[in-house]
């Protein structure tokens, strides 16, 4: 069984094709190994950096003229033909309306001439099952001995603790009452000139120890990373940043 899938939710344009082998039955759940056969992905980071975020109307002019070729991409990768697939997976939320529109309109011309039934994925819930992705633990026939879990999802917009019961089963624990870490990230980066995205920036200059080879302002006092708070600690003082704690 061939599986498309198609992921337009925020600025990556994403293709995967995926293979699954099922090997019969244990316990009265199916066996079934997942073979990724192609995962194409267009980033559209370079293009947002000057915005310091996603401009969503920008991102979804970027997925109209992507989403084509990269699945044209992922299919030659995966060695198959379009008459080849039997399902199609797409994100159908959460995410930026204007970006997941333009997989919607691709998906469901694609499925309607291909005859193909639709798989709507939740964003976050795919975050979860990738977890169980190509992991011999966590086949399906463990999940009694797996759940219940408690996920943490720490993507984009989203930072939450989230109660899985079982597969299809959740309870939302609890999750920041306004901004997200990675929309936090980017704001800080944003605020302090580091670039986008701001999450690898912030981790790239809270190692400099010197200040002065951050900004090249001169000085010699070291400062360290805080590892013992969950988020940088910075102060922005008129062209002056500092990082960390002070030794």
């Amino acid at each position: 069984m061939i599986i498309l899938g198609i992921d337009t939710s925020c600025d990556d344009t994403s293709v995967a094709i995926v293979e699954a082998d099922k090997r019969g039955y244990q316990r009265g759940l199916a066996q079934i190994k997942f073979n990724i056969l192609s995962s194409i992905i267009s980033s559209q980071v370079k293009i947002h950096a000057q915005y310091g975020g996603v401009y969503p109307f920008l991102a979804k002019r970027e997925h109209q003229k992507n989403l084509p070729v990269v699945f044209e991409k992922a299919l030659k990768r995966a060695k198959i033909s379009v008459k080849e697939i039997d399902f199609i997976a797409l994100t159908v939320g959460p995410g930026l309306e204007p970006c997941l529109g333009v997989g919607v309109n691709f998906v469901k011309e694609l499925a309607k001439e291909l005859k193909l039934p639709i798989i709507p994925v939740n964003h976050i819930e795919a975050h979860i099952f990738a977890n169980f992705v190509g992991n011999v633990k966590c086949q399906m026939s463990n999940v009694k001995t797996l759940l219940p879990a408690i996920c943490l999802v720490v993507s984009g917009g989203h930072t939450q603790l989230i109660l899985m019961k079982n597969f299809g089963e959740y309870k939302i624990l609890g999750e920041t009452r306004d901004d997200a870490a990675g929309e936090c990230l980017d704001k800080v980066a944003r605020i302090l000139g580091l670039g986008y995205p701001g999450g690898p920036a912030i981790e790239k200059k809270s190692k400099i120890k010197n200040r002065a080879s951050i900004y090249g302002n001169e000085g010699e006092e070291e400062f360290e990373e805080d590892k013992s708070s969950s988020h940088p600690f910075a102060v922005a003082r008129e062209n002056e940043v500092l990082f960390a704690h002070k030794k």
